[in-house]
């Protein structure tokens, strides 16, 4: 036993040599960004802990905003200012056209197959550009309207029941619900609330997804742990996708037996299957890059957007004053004999700076992840290629170089007026122009469903501030007024540590949405 006990031991600094023998000999090559001190097999691993943002942030202030870690056998550079997210996503763009996906996400879109993370190429360019001119574009969310405004009606009809018998309510896990669904609904015309019906169980398989691609995984980090499935999530992963495979099978055929090829697409399946049967396109797309697009759909609309109005809702419940005034512009603009609706949204300037400084403070990922294709020199340190570059938006929207009292929510930072006309304008974008504001990315794989995400949290969280009074559980118990922890849980979605229970109360009478209730 002893014996075997020591072969182990030989084998192991064996490994963690060649590791560090690799490390030095790599750098020796190239000009790096500073970076800590790594340990041998695990580098930098024993300086992170949760959340991952935070650790970074940390390690940025001291060494700088460019440096160059190794999670295990992996090397990274980790980005912390605009400045350095600029030559990033601007000046190098190219070199860094690439999104890394671990083995569970590769698994789970098809072997990259999707948008999200198939190799910069011509497969990729022409799936952005169907995406900006069929799928995503104004057009097809303007015929797609009338769905997102009908399940924020049934949203705020459940809001205003739990509200009226004075029962908590689960804020992040009901908006959840109401993001599911309108994504389900515009991608292949389901409700995903009934339980039996399909769409809800492709939801669930989407959610077993998102745990298994976010799980932390041996095989991603190691160089000597890939292939092998020490952890069991490879299986797990083959019965995941196969469940979520099968169930959308069923809908595909159901769409294809159903559907109407020379009427408009009613959702974005249906626009996929008619490019799909196009012969006279330039890229011929499979089945399995419609299913991967679909997953891009169901988990990028759906706990982002989610996630940006939970804080939303904890931010304007712990400023009162803000909370207000948002009720005031919407009440002299809509009144109180409607709900808001989508059009209304772009006569309400300050919800909409609400909503931004909601996405600076906390981005739904603090994190743009890309990877670089080539060598190349960033801020006058060497890049090699198939380094993975990590920005931490999070970090770079609290960044005091570009903001005034960086922690404080105060919306009217995103509020000017032009002197010439006295009219109030944005001063800061969210699509990846100014670099101290990354939200969504930036450049060519910035987020395709921006529109769509926007569109989403401004109505919603405008419904909200009109229709409620909102307290916070803690509050209504006796605690202090505006008392919502503001802690961070650990995942890669920027959720909250704890769940957001509120009690509301209806505070139009009538109430706009009777018939629905």
């Amino acid at each position: 036993m002893d014996d075997i006990q020591g072969y182990i031991q030989i084998f192991l600094v064996c490994i963690a040599s060649t590791i560090l023998l690799r490390a030095v000999f790599k750098a020796s090559k190239y000009h790096l960004p500073p970076s800590p001190l790594a340990l041998p097999v695990i580098g930098h691993f024993y300086l992170l802990k949760p959340p991952l943002h935070r650790s970074f942030q940390k390690l940025s202030n001291r060494y700088g905003p460019l440096i160059h870690l190794y999670l295990g056998s992996t090397p990274i550079v980790v980005v912390s200012s605009a400045e350095t997210a600029k030559e990033i996503f601007k000046t190098h763009e190219l070199s860094f056209s690439n999104r890394p996906a671990n083995a569970a996400i590769s698994y789970l879109t098809y072997d990259s197959s999707d948008l999200g993370f198939s190799p910069y190429g011509t497969f990729w360019k022409f799936m952005k550009k169907l995406c900006m001119s069929e799928l995503l574009n104004g057009r097809m969310l303007d015929q797609l309207l009338p769905i997102r405004q009908e399940e924020i009606n049934r949203f705020v009809a459940m809001i205003k029941k739990k509200g009226e018998v004075c029962q908590g309510v689960n804020v992040g896990e009901e908006l959840l619900k109401l993001t599911n669904s309108i994504v389900m609904r515009m991608a292949v015309s389901k409700s995903c609330l009934n339980t039996d019906d399909e769409a809800h169980k492709v939801v669930e398989r989407v959610k077993e997804c998102a745990v298994l691609s976010g799980r932390f995984n041996l095989a991603d980090y190691f160089w000597f742990c890939k292939g092998l499935d020490l952890q069991g999530i490879g299986k797990r992963l083959k019965e995941v996708r196969g469940r979520f495979d099968t169930m959308m099978e069923i809908i595909i055929r159901e769409h294809e037996d159903s559907r109407d090829k020379s009427s408009v697409a009613k959702d974005v399946l249906d626009a996929l299957l008619s490019i799909s049967e196009d012969q006279s396109s330039e890229v011929k797309i499979t089945r399995d890059n419609i299913k991967a697009f679909l997953v891009d759909m169901f988990t990028g609309g759906t706990d982002t957007t989610a996630v940006t109005l939970e804080w939303s809702l904890a931010e304007l419940i712990n400023h009162p004053t803000v909370m207000e005034k948002a009720r005031k512009e919407i009440d002299s603009i809509i009144g109180k004999d409607r709900i808001v609706t989508e059009l209304d949204i772009e006569n309400l300037p300050y919800l909409q700076a609400i909503v931004k400084e909601t996405l600076r403070l906390h981005p739904p990922s603090p994190f743009v992840l890309r990877e670089s294709t080539k060598d190349c020199i960033i801020v006058g340190y060497d890049i090699p290629a198939k380094t993975q570059v990590f920005t931490n938006v999070w970090a770079i929207g609290r960044d005091p170089k570009h903001w005034d009292n960086p922690l404080e929510f105060r919306p009217e930072r995103f509020l000017s007026k032009d002197d010439e006309t006295g009219k109030i304008i944005g001063q800061v974008d969210v699509r990846g122009q100014h670099y101290q504001f990354l939200p969504f990315g930036s450049g060519r794989r910035g987020c395709p469903g921006t529109s769509l995400a926007l569109k989403v949290a401004h109505t919603t969280l405008a419904a909200m501030i009109q229709c409620f009074e909102w307290k916070g559980e803690e509050e209504e118990n006796g605690g202090n007024c505006g008392s919502i922890d503001m802690k961070e849980g650990p995942s890669f979605i920027l959720s909250r540590a704890e769940p957001l229970i509120c009690l509301p109360k209806p505070r139009l009478v009538p109430f706009p949405l009777c018939y629905a209730c």
